[in-house]
């Protein structure tokens, strides 16, 4: 393996890394009961063109694994064709658990800082937008090709629809850092949010401090 085909896997897994560990220190806590029920979905590429093709072993024991680990604990999170797990393509359920993250994620930060409903079309412009962004990552790693991939990158959320760090601090770093990971390579991936250990209450006294400092 070379050395930057390394150090490419090293910062993929970094953030893979910071989604497992906001999502159990943070979002996990504030979930209620009725969010963690799964519902189906529809079948993945594969069953609706049979020329799709990717590798599935590689979610098997690895970073990206963890992602759908994750994703099953948020609402509106779905296995593409849950009859036939092993024969289903892999981007496809990358894509259903980075969408089912980028929602959930976005629905619990919304009701724990503003206390009210999000605007229509805030949690489905979340969830596409990570789908296609942590999507497009896992199929340049694996050289792989899935129909439902291309039509996210076709047809990305506007820019407008999407919350920054400053209104859904998680959400918002989420969507910022899977943009371009390789632009973390020449950083550290550091946040204020390292520092909240207390939910998305202790998240939401920072940020409230970011906004009007004293």
């Amino acid at each position: 393996m070379s050395g930057e085909r390394a150090l490419d896997e090293l910062t993929v897994h970094q953030l893979l890394g910071r989604i497992v560990y906001f999502h159990v220190l943070l979002i996990a806590p504030d979930l209620q009961a009725s969010d963690r029920a799964p519902v189906s979905g529809p079948a993945c590429c594969r069953h609706r063109a049979p020329g799709s093709r990717s590798p599935e072993t590689v979610l098997a024991g690895s970073a990206w694994g963890a992602l759908l680990e994750v994703a099953a604990e948020l609402p509106g999170h779905y296995r593409p064709c849950p009859r036939t797990p092993n024969a289903c393509c892999a981007a496809c359920r990358v894509i259903s658990a980075a969408a089912a993250v980028g929602s959930g994620w976005a629905a619990a930060e919304h009701r724990a800082y503003h206390q009210r409903s999000p605007a229509p079309g805030l949690l489905d412009a979340c969830g596409r937008a990570a789908a296609g962004r942590v999507g497009r990552v896992f199929g340049a790693r694996y050289a792989t090709e899935c129909a439902a991939l291309d039509l996210l990158a076709a047809e990305p959320p506007a820019p407008e629809t999407l919350p920054g760090v400053d209104e859904l601090p998680l959400t918002g770093e989420l969507l910022a850092l899977w943009t371009d990971p390789t632009a973390t390579t020449q950083a550290p991936v550091v946040s204020w949010l390292n520092h909240c250990t207390g939910g998305l209450g202790d998240v939401r006294r920072v940020l409230e401090s970011r906004r009007n400092p004293s």
